[in-house]
């Protein structure tokens, strides 16, 4: 088994311009939005081990919300996670795979997650 580092982030709320069906057009939706991020780790952490050894978590949580787009209206959830696992790659080249999971919050009846997981993988 190979060494790993996962950084996460969950359950950021945030409103995105989403959706296909005409009462979700026109006004943002309600997302809940969790990122985990795999990035190849150093040989060591040592107890002086700067900020540029890992990356910095906020960088996660931006990417989820004021990095996304405020005047796009993305159709699908599927596209917003594209556009997060993008802006991950682009900001760090140790980052190896990102998944996104997102819940739309507005649909849900009964506190169910209604939503999405999409990975992707660096290419390239």
């Amino acid at each position: 088994m190979s060494d790993s580092l996962i950084l996460e982030v969950a359950n950021v709320e945030t409103d995105v311009l989403t959706g296909i069906y005409s009462e979700e057009t026109g006004r943002p939706q309600p997302l809940r939005i969790s990122i985990r991020a795999w990035l190849r780790p150093q040989d060591r952490y040592t107890a002086d081990c700067p900020l540029t050894a890992s990356k910095n978590y906020m960088d996660l949580k931006h990417a989820a919300s004021d990095g996304l787009p405020k005047d796009v209206h993305f159709q699908l959830i599927e596209s917003v996670a594209d556009h997060i696992c993008e802006t991950l790659f682009v900001q760090d080249a140790r980052v190896t795979q990102v998944e996104v999971k997102i819940v739309k919050l507005a649909i849900s009846e009964a506190g169910e997650d209604i939503g999405m997981t999409l990975t992707r993988a660096r290419r390239g």
